[in-house]
Order: C-alpha cells, then sequence, then structure tokens
C-alpha cells in the first residue's frame, strides 16, 4: 500500500511555497520522495523552505514569479518545464485583501483575481498541455470554506475560491481522459497569514473556533496527508473533486 503514495522520480511545482500552507505541502511531497520546484514571489523567499527539504535529504529549488504578472507566469511555466517534466502542479499561491464590498478597490479586486484564478488556470494550461503529450499528470488547486459560502468583507477572494472550485471541475472533466487528475483541497480555518486578521478578532475567533468539531485552528501541517493523495496514485480514480480539510466545519 505505501507505494501507491510515494512519489519517487516526480516533479512538483508548488506556488506560494515560501510560507503557510505551501510550506507545509512542499515539505509533505517531498518527504514523499518528489523533487519539489518551489514557486515564491521574492528572491529568496522560498529559502528556507529548499533548505527544509534538503536538510531532510530531499531535492528542492527556488523559482520566482510574481502571480499577479501574466508573462512573469508564463516564464514561471517554461523555468518549471526545463527543469524536468513536470508531473504534479499545485496552485496554492494566493493573495486576500479585506474591505466592505461598497468600498471595495477595483485595483486590488484585479490583483485578487490575477494571483488566485488567473495564474492558477494558466500554469494548468501551460503545464497540461505537456500532461496531455504524457497521458499522465496531477493538479491540484487549492480552494477554500469560501468556496462554499460568501464570507464577510473579501468579495474578490469569495469571488476567486467559487472560481476555482468550478475551474477544478471543468479541467477534469476534460483531462480526464488523458489520465490527469485535476482536484481542489478546501482548507477550513488554518492559521496562516492570511488568517491572522481572524485570529486576532477575539468575537470572530471565538465564533470559528465555536463551530468546529474538532475544536482547533487547522495547522499547515495537517494538509501533508491530502495533498500528498491527491499527487499520488493513491488517487487515480479521483477526478474534479473538492477535499475539504477541515476539521468538520461543513459538517456542523
Amino acid at each position: 500500500m505505501t507505494n501507491l503514495f510515494t512519489l519517487s522520480g516526480q516533479t512538483a511545482l508548488v506556488t506560494g511555497a515560501s510560507r503557510g500552507l505551501g510550506l507545509a505541502i512542499a515539505k509533505a511531497l517531498a518527504a514523499a520522495g518528489a523533487k519539489v520546484l518551489c514557486a515564491c514571489s521574492n528572491s529568496g523567499g522560498a529559502a528556507a523552505t529548499v533548505d527544509a527539504i534538503l536538510a531532510n535529504g530531499g531535492q528542492a529549488q527556488e523559482l520566482v514569479a510574481d502571480l499577479s504578472n501574466e508573462q512573469a507566469v508564463r516564464d514561471l511555466a517554461a523555468a518549471a518545464l526545463a527543469a524536468g517534466p513536470v508531473q504534479i502542479l499545485v496552485n496554492c499561491g494566493g493573495t486576500i485583501f479585506r474591505a466592505p464590498a461598497h468600498e471595495f478597490p477595483m485595483s486590488e479586486w484585479h490583483k485578487v483575481i490575477a494571483v488566485n484564478l488567473d495564474a492558477a488556470f494558466l500554469l494548468s494550461q501551460l503545464l497540461g498541455a505537456e500532461m496531455i503529450k504524457r497521458q499522465s499528470g496531477k493538479i491540484i488547486n487549492i480552494a477554500s470554506m469560501l468556496s462554499y459560502s460568501g464570507g464577510i468583507t473579501v468579495p474578490a477572494y469569495t469571488a476567486s475560491k467559487h472560481a476555482i472550485a468550478g475551474v477544478t471541475k471543468a479541467l477534469a472533466n476534460e483531462w480526464a481522459q488523458h489520465n490527469i487528475q485535476v482536484n481542489a483541497i478546501a482548507p477550513g480555518y488554518f492559521r496562516t497569514d492570511n488568517t491572522a486578521a481572524l485570529q486576532a478578532d477575539t468575537q470572530r475567533n471565538a465564533a470559528i473556533l465555536g463551530r468546529i468539531p474538532a475544536g482547533r485552528w487547522g495547522e499547515p501541517e495537517d494538509l501533508a496527508g491530502a495533498a500528498v493523495f491527491l499527487a499520488s496514485a493513491a488517487s487515480d480514480y479521483v477526478n474534479g473533486h473538492v477535499l475539504a480539510v477541515d476539521g468538520g466545519w461543513l459538517a456542523r
């Protein structure tokens, strides 16, 4: 059974690998045997991720791209493919901006959509074309609890995460015939930079914890098993699924 979950000999591109969920996913894939291309927005941003993987006997290198810039995303795909066939793509890079909907700046709307949605689709398109040629591949998108609900003061983020769930299903419908599995992970409320404001808000923090049956915020490492599962042969008949890793939030 352990062979079902091995990623030995495979290369994975993980965006947003400098911290939080992306860092945890990159380390998990490396521990399962993959060479991990750790993408981040600034040079040296993923150095700690790469160092941690190398220290554990894994393989990793840093790639840099501003996910809000289309040409930079195209260059990232080219750099990843130049490093070798990419069998696994994890679209984890993301951003968030909070403001009441009636005051939400359009500049921030466009940035959030570009980073969270456009970059994920474009990387899937560019790397997916190579996966189609090889007739195999794994794409994992990072969705959200806000793929299911509306949230408060995060209209662009909510729109992007609803769209990520839809794009995941759309790509799965087209590419399953090519032995490419496209799925998503919808993290619940995790301790990351993006949720720092919620954690610091006493009232919101209490309301969130009160709805989580597990009784705690998720830690980035809680995504490791789901990521390895969806990246491995163990999920070869899983297509277009959004896997909630939420401590039971959706069940409440």
